[in-house]
């Protein structure tokens, strides 16, 4: 098989030749959140399946497209859909398309998932920014020989968010009237949603909100260099003494309520850029 950074530039050439320019940011659609890349004014729109090497989504929400195009001005890369741990996929496969988009030229990358709040100041139906994370998904990217050519052996995590980014989001939440609240996000593998007695312990780690995605691609990232800022939906509370915990058909029911003023804050995020 051919080596890693062989494998993105690849894949990168057979994105490079359908479009005209590298984009300025990539962002990464979580579930229910595809509906902002039908928002962009699209150059190509890349099926997963027709890239080489290129990992393709099975959970439901994720499409699994690359649009590539302009919105709110700016060149983007949008991925309308990603592949997750829990689908089956090793973690180089689940990081795969983000360091692909790097390969491409990306540098700045936006990240976005649904969440379960375990704050329980937080309300369904809120937006999270990112202010630090936990991995609790028992694996890493990083993981086996490290190519020096993709980043260090011990790549550093602490401000794993680029702060430039988080002033920006803010900024844009402010100015369009929209409440952002801050907080860690805590990565488990999945597919099942967590105890009781998990939660609590999660809650007591610090965490604020819970999901199975977005921090093995942070670190892949990070490693690589990349700038990154991430915002989740919170679509559902994940409260240990609640006497419901939401369906799978709820939480993408709660995303795509929300969707209006997520796409909302992507755009203002995105015209500061």
């Amino acid at each position: 098989m051919k080596d890693l950074l062989a494998r993105m530039e690849e894949t990168a050439a057979a994105i490079s030749a359908r479009i005209e320019a590298p984009p300025e940011l990539a962002i990464v659609l979580g579930s229910g959140l595809g509906p902002l890349a039908d928002e962009i004014e699209a150059e190509a729109v890349i099926p997963y399946a027709e890239l080489p090497h290129f990992p393709v989504s099975t959970a439901p929400g994720h499409e699994g497209k690359l649009v590539i195009g302009r919105l709110a001005g700016k060149r983007v890369l949008a991925y309308k859909g990603r592949v997750h741990y829990y689908e089956g996929y090793t973690m180089d496969q689940v990081v795969y398309p983000v360091r692909v988009g790097y390969a491409l030229g990306v540098r700045r990358f936006l990240l976005t998932s649904a969440a379960g709040g375990l704050n329980p100041l937080f309300s369904a139906g809120e937006l999270m920014l990112h202010a630090d994370y936990i991995n609790m998904i028992g694996d890493t990217p990083l993981r086996g020989p490290n190519d020096d050519r993709l980043g260090p052996r011990f790549p550093v995590m602490f401000d794993a968010y680029d702060p430039v980014l988080r002033d920006l989001v803010r900024e844009a939440a402010l100015a369009e009237g929209i409440a952002l609240r801050e907080g860690v996000y805590v990565a488990i593998s999945g597919p099942n949603f967590a105890s009781r007695a998990e939660l609590r312990m999660l809650r007591g780690f610090g965490a604020d909100a819970i999901g199975m995605s977005t921090v093995p691609e942070v670190i892949a990232l990070r490693h690589l260099g990349a700038r990154v800022v991430a915002i989740s939906t919170i679509t559902d509370m994940a409260l240990p003494d609640s006497d419901h915990h939401a369906t799978e058909e709820e939480v993408l029911r709660v995303a795509e309520r929300t969707g209006a003023v997520f796409r909302r804050l992507v755009r203002a995020f995105v015209s500061r850029l």
